[in-house]
C-alpha cells in the first residue's frame, strides 16, 4: 500500500487532489481512499489530505501517519507546517516551487526522491488564480507513476474540464524529478 499525504491551503483543491487519485486509482480497477483534514475556517487554512492507494482492499479509514510520499501544493507550508513529519525511508517529495534549488529545503535524509516546479506560476497562466491542484497531480504522476496518466487526464476533464487536463499535462511536463 501506498500512502500519501497532500500539504495545501484552503481553496487551492488539496481535498480535490487527494480524491481525484482515488478516483483515478480505481478506474483502473484498483483500491484506494482519501481523508481530508482541516479546521473550522477552510478557505486560506492549512488544510491536509490523506490518500492510500492499493491493489488490495483497504482497510484504514484513519491519518497517514508514515507516508511514502508529500506533496506541497503551496511553498509557505515548508515553515508552517511539518511536512517531513513521519516520513518513510525512500520517501517521494513533491514541491510547488520557484527555487531552482530545491534541495534546500529538503530536511529529511529519507527523502530519495524530489519533484519540483512553479506550479503557483503555472495556474496564475492557466487559471488567473493560485488554484494548483491539477497542476501539482501531474508533478506527482511524473515523480511516482503509482497512478495511470492516461485514467489522471479522463478523471481531471470528468471532474474540471479540458483547461485543467491542459494545466495537468503542463505540470507533468515541466516537473523535474531528482534522485537523491
Amino acid at each position: 500500500m501506498k500512502e500519501i499525504r497532500l500539504h495545501g491551503i484552503g481553496g487551492m483543491g488539496t481535498v480535490k487532489a487527494g480524491e481525484l487519485l482515488v478516483h483515478a486509482h480505481v478506474a483502473e480497477g484498483r483500491f484506494g481512499n482519501s481523508m481530508p483534514f482541516f479546521g473550522f475556517e477552510r478557505q486560506g487554512a492549512p488544510v491536509t489530505s490523506f490518500v492510500r492507494l492499493d491493489d488490495q482492499k483497504i482497510r484504514p479509514k484513519n491519518k497517514v501517519y508514515h507516508p511514502h510520499a508529500v506533496l506541497i501544493l503551496d511553498p509557505s507550508l515548508l515553515v508552517s507546517a511539518n511536512v517531513f513529519e513521519g516520513l518513510q525511508d525512500g520517501a517521494v517529495f513533491v514541491l510547488n516551487t520557484k527555487s531552482q534549488d530545491p534541495k534546500q529545503f529538503l530536511r529529511s535524509d529519507k527523502i530519495k526522491t524530489a519533484a519540483y516546479l512553479d506550479a503557483t506560476s503555472l495556474a496564475l497562466e492557466f487559471f488567473g488564480r493560485p488554484i494548483t491542484n491539477t497542476i501539482m497531480l501531474g508533478a506527482f504522476i511524473r515523480a511516482t507513476g503509482w497512478v495511470d496518466k492516461e485514467q489522471m487526464e479522463l478523471k481531471i476533464g470528468e471532474f474540471f474540464g479540458g483547461k485543467n487536463v491542459d494545466a495537468f499535462r503542463a505540470g507533468y511536463d515541466k516537473t523535474i524529478v531528482t534522485v537523491l
